[in-house]
């Protein structure tokens, strides 16, 4: 009898994607990202996502961050592939390509470039998903223009499709809705909240699987995931509120995130430089002083765990 495969659960950072002095990446301080998040205490890891640059990645680099990874964790945590990709004949190449490479999970973000209507989504979906054999998928969605797919259309996507295993959303307010979802799909969908884990106070009790946050407050969010979920409320609303000003300054803009990102990792002695590919985020004298306020009062938060 075949044992069903644990189902994650926790905070999945998201790996930023270090470069040299040139642009070039950096491989061995890729490895080095790898090895804390390996030390902070969670289940698995994600690249190379938004918040990795994967824009600014030609196809061959992507797949390169995936296999050093995980050749790199080694087995100590998951390493989920994102493959993103408005071509789905592309998406698809991603995703088998990092399969062989040993990811443990695909993951694939809605194609937002242009509105679709849900149908074409659905298409794009289900293909991709039927692509990738019995490989667990975790679908992401970040719809700034509107709302994210639907609790039906996930049920359906699922109901076609059980490797479907997960969905990450980025959006205020959910609560309900995730609520819907948990209930059409049976809980057999992970839920995951985005967006640095800023909701993720109202979403855990609502039966939330984990977050998806930057790498750089991984290990205090799994902390804070793990009070709130075991009931501890005021330690965790006590531990959040220090890391809240952190999450809510650097998701002001994206590019400001991958400064301010690298910036906290260069402090905590992981990364030895802030260096994003341009066009890159320019910050001026006032923000650079302010994220270096941020920093250190993480660290001093460190200090004291």
């Amino acid at each position: 009898m075949t044992v069903p495969e644990k189902a994650l659960e926790g905070v999945v950072p998201i790996i930023p994607t270090p470069f040299t002095e040139n642009e070039e990446i950096d491989e061995y301080a890729l490895r080095d990202l790898i090895d804390f998040a390996c030390s902070c205490g969670i289940e698995a890891a994600c690249l190379p996502a938004y918040a990795s640059e994967f824009y600014k990645l030609t196809d061959d680099e992507r797949l390169r961050v995936v296999s050093v990874a995980v050749k790199h964790a080694a087995g100590r945590i998951k390493i989920i592939a994102q493959s993103n990709h408005p071509s789905l004949k592309s998406a698809k190449r991603l995703a088998q390509e990092n399969i062989k490479s040993g990811a443990d999970i695909i993951s694939i973000a809605v194609p937002r470039i242009f509105g679709l209507p849900e149908n074409a989504l659905m298409e794009y979906m289900s293909e991709f998903v039927q692509s990738v054999g019995d490989t667990p998928v975790l679908i992401q969605d970040f719809n700034p223009g509107g709302a994210s797919i639907s609790a039906a259309f996930i049920k359906r996507l699922h109901d076609t499709h059980p490797n479907f295993r997960y969905v990450k959303l980025e959006e205020p307010l959910c609560a309900p809705k995730f609520e819907e979802i948990i209930k059409v799909t049976e809980g057999k969908v992970g839920l995951f909240e985005g967006w640095g884990g800023l909701y993720m106070l109202e979403l855990v009790p609502v039966g939330i699987a984990g977050v998806m946050p930057g790498l750089a407050v991984a290990d205090v969010l799994q902390k804070v995931f793990l009070l709130r979920r075991n009931g501890e409320a005021a330690k965790a609303f006590s531990l959040f509120e220090r890391v809240m000003p952190q999450i809510f300054f650097s998701l002001q803009n994206m590019e400001l995130f991958h400064y301010a990102e690298k910036e906290l990792l260069m402090a905590r002695g992981v990364l030895n430089n802030s260096i994003s590919r341009k066009a890159a985020y320019i910050p001026d004298s006032s923000s650079k002083k302010y994220i270096k306020e941020l920093n250190n009062r993480f660290l001093d938060l460190l200090k004291e765990l």
